[in-house]
């Protein structure tokens, strides 16, 4: 993944701030889908749940309910093989949204 050093910088990000160093969770949605309820109770180990989107369709990052990026999956290489991560398409400006 790219070093966070080489993230672009603008004059409205505050690097210096207490905040910056707070740990957020990123929620990262690859699909979606919408079972009847009665094919859900009859699902158990090793069933295939299908989703609404494929293998090479974007993902989208969320932080909160709030849309923060849109990406592709990538499988990492070398020590952290079969490690899945995102590589990020689009970015969100916080003040306008994505």
């Amino acid at each position: 993944m790219d070093d966070a050093s080489e993230a672009p910088k603008t004059g409205a990000t505050d690097l210096s701030s207490p905040f910056t160093s707070v740990p957020i969770e990123i929620t990262i949605s690859v699909g979606k889908a919408r079972p009847l309820i009665r094919d859900l109770l009859k699902m158990g180990a090793n069933a295939v749940l299908p989703l609404d989107s494929r293998v090479e369709d974007p993902v989208e990052l969320f932080v909160g309910d709030r849309l923060i990026a849109r990406g592709e999956l990538e499988e990492l290489e070398g020590d952290q093989a079969g490690q899945l991560a995102v590589r990020l398409t689009e970015v969100a400006d916080l003040q306008n949204g994505l």
